[in-house]
């Protein structure tokens, strides 16, 4: 049976990690960059279930990752993980381009509940 791809873009490393091994006990394949810039670089992106992304990050933030997506044609679901207030991220005229917003510090059963919803695993 084939795993779904997560797309996971997180600049901090430690963050990054423990997400990736998180998702990945849950029996997804993960594809873990640590910028939006080198996410977008990879061709087997476009072929995510979905995309997990920081929010802010040097360089690209998650909200300039997902247009690069969209541009490219993926259409699938993503979720922002950020630490600034996610009251304030979901009051933004953005907020609809998300499935999900979680606040960091992550609680994995919330994140593993967003990630299975957007992938049809739910």
């Amino acid at each position: 049976m084939e795993r779904p791809r997560v797309l996971l873009v997180e600049d901090d490393s430690g963050v990054r990690r423990s997400i990736q091994l998180v998702l990945h006990a849950r029996g997804y394949d993960v594809r873990a960059f640590s910028s939006g810039a080198l996410a977008l670089a990879d061709p087997a992106s476009i072929s995510a279930a979905c995309l997990v992304t920081d929010y802010r990050m040097a360089g690209m933030d998650g909200l300039e990752l997902l247009r690069g997506l969209r541009a490219a044609g993926w259409l699938q679901p993503a979720i922002l993980i950020t630490g600034h207030s996610a009251d304030f991220v979901a009051a933004s005229e953005d907020r609809d381009r998300f499935a999900d917003i979680l606040e960091k510090p992550l609680l994995d059963h919330r994140l593993l509940a967003c990630v299975d919803r957007a992938t049809g695993r739910a």
